[in-house]
């Protein structure tokens, strides 16, 4: 197989006329040749950081629609599915993933359960991750979110990071917020990378000291427009993720999308390309190819260096995907689950209290740090209830591993009017998180949820709408197209009652991740992330 463009090599920093030669899925030579073809060939995209489970897809979904958008790889954390399932979860996604072309790289979840203050559906420990080290298959140790565990030196902790590094294999970070002489020691324990960073002096420092930052441009974190202009100087220690991209964001566009925007800010295309193809594999040592003589034929064709639209794209030398049709084939996989919580009583929500005054937790648009303010209560015989004059709304987290009481919180610009929101998409742990407008209609949309054992709804005085997530409570077991087009109407739905978050759904997810300040809630309390300890919900 003979492919002409205009090649662009990354690593020289030149574009020329060409033909790339593929045999047995190798480029077996790469020639300089006059043509009249105005594409351009370029080493295939990489999402640097990457939770698949957040797509709602399952990997072999994903990658029917990645492929369209260029990326012929993924450094995938499956944490999600791992708190859950735990092993057995990770086994299922490298398995899926196996099915298709898309070369997915996954690693090994380093903090499950994330938190001791939150409930789990499983535990993987240091003697799990010593065993999946060894497997070929874990390219690296994933995202250590407990940085207090590494700042305190934790022995549960520092066993795991020592497991990576007795395989020689990287260590993801996750630290936001992490400055001075704690940055300093997290970064000597080994860890290498962060996506965390949500300020230019933050993720300066970070690569100062030697850590390499990646941009994140999620669904709900959005860290581009902060860290972007630090790319033309430190290129060869930057990359591009999407962390969390939910399944009408991902129809949309990919790694691409950065492209076109780093480009258009007048960024050098090389030091883009550098960023989106290159650095990911020398970083994690993937077997993905850079467009040399040699390697594997991983690489796309593109109309220009401006907007990055993918015309063709090759792993292996297959053809994947030409001109927005991809090629990857639907396989047939078993839905795993666990769910065993029972449908709950309007009752279990009310909170009874006499306070004038409450913590709340402020929800900051495109951002996953919350803030902690306080509101006044609003009390209706003698229990705490939604304002939604002020927009202090009533939050809920229901463990759905086993039977208990629901927690219990307030949560401010989350902006509805009538009506609940519920998802048991809930970072980490995944338990089910709602807001909601009163107690009744909080116990609808949490009691949807249990009934599809999984899913993202919305309730109001008229209407019921769900996205069922069979697999894992997290993923569906249908197309991108189908829960991309379910997941909109609902996005949708939401908007209508009120919501103007950008994504009201990836950031209800976020507001039970308590690795991240300010104040999130777990199934077991409201929880101050700053302190690192829980905390109450009335002020006296």
């Amino acid at each position: 197989m003979i492919v002409q463009g205009n090649i662009v090599d990354i690593q020289n920093k030149r574009i020329y006329k060409g033909e790339v030669e593929v045999i047995n899925g190798k480029i077996s030579s790469i020639k300089e040749v006059n043509h009249h073809q105005e594409n351009y060939i370029l080493p295939g995209f990489i999402d640097a950081h990457i939770h698949i489970e957040s797509s709602m897809l399952v990997p072999s979904e994903f990658a029917k629609i990645a492929v369209k958008h260029g990326t012929v790889a993924t450094v995938s954390d499956p944490h999600e599915i791992a708190n859950v399932l735990g092993v057995k979860g990770v086994d299922f996604m490298i398995e899926n993933g196996k099915k298709v072309p898309l070369k997915f790289n996954f690693g090994a979840p380093s903090c499950v359960p994330a938190t001791s203050f939150e409930s789990a559906g499983a535990i993987i420990d240091a003697e799990d991750i010593k065993l999946m080290m060894e497997n070929p298959d874990i390219k690296y140790l994933a995202e250590m979110m407990n940085y207090p565990g590494v700042l305190f030196d934790d022995a549960e902790v520092l066993k795991k990071i020592q497991h990576a590094k007795n395989n020689n294999k990287p260590i993801d970070g996750h630290a936001p917020g992490l400055r001075g002489d704690d940055a300093t020691k997290y970064i000597a324990a080994g860890i290498s990378t962060d996506h965390e960073c949500f300020s230019y002096d933050e993720a300066l420092e970070k690569l100062q000291k030697g850590m390499k930052v990646i941009i994140r441009e999620g669904s709900a974190a959005k860290n581009f427009e902060a860290l972007i202009d630090l790319l033309p100087t430190h290129f060869e220690n930057m990359m591009f993720c999407s962390d969390d991209k939910h399944p009408d964001d991902l129809l949309l566009g990919h790694i691409n999308q950065l492209c076109e925007r780093a480009v258009a800010k007048g960024i050098d295309v090389f030091k883009v390309l550098q960023a989106a193809c290159i650095n990911p594999i020398k970083h994690y040592n993937l077997d993905v190819g850079f467009l040399q003589k040699g390697d594997d034929a991983d690489f796309i064709l593109v109309d220009s260096l401006e907007k990055f639209n993918v015309l063709e794209t090759y792993i292996n030398g297959e053809l994947v995907a030409k001109n927005g049709e991809s090629f990857v084939e639907s396989v047939p996989f078993e839905v795993l689950n666990n769910f065993n919580t029972d449908k709950k009583e309007v009752s279990e929500f009310r909170f009874d209290s006499s306070s004038e005054k409450i913590r709340v937790i402020e929800a900051l648009d495109g951002e996953l740090v919350t803030n902690q303010i306080e509101a006044a209560s609003l009390i209706v015989d003698g229990n705490l209830i939604s304002n939604t004059k002020t927009d202090v709304l009533k939050m809920t987290v229901v463990n759905r591993y086993k039977n208990d009481t629901p927690a219990i919180a307030f949560i401010k610009n989350f902006g509805l009017k009538e009506g609940a929101i519920a998802s048991s998409v809930g970072h980490d742990s995944h338990n089910i998180i709602a807001v909601g407008v009163s107690d009744e209609d909080i116990c609808r949309a949490v009691n949807l949820i249990i009934e599809n054992r999984g899913g993202v709804c919305a309730v109001n005085a008229t209407e019921e709408k769900i996205v069922s997530l069979p697999v894992a409570g997290i993923m569906s077991d249908k197309s991108a197209e189908v829960i991309g087009e379910s997941y909109a109407a609902l996005d949708t739905m939401a908007k209508q009652m009120g919501s103007k978050l950008r994504a009201p759904y990836m950031s209800l997810s976020f507001m039970a991740l308590l690795v991240i300040p300010s104040l999130k809630l777990s199934d077991k309390g409201l929880f101050d992330g700053t302190s690192f300890k829980f905390t109450s919900l009335e002020i006296e």
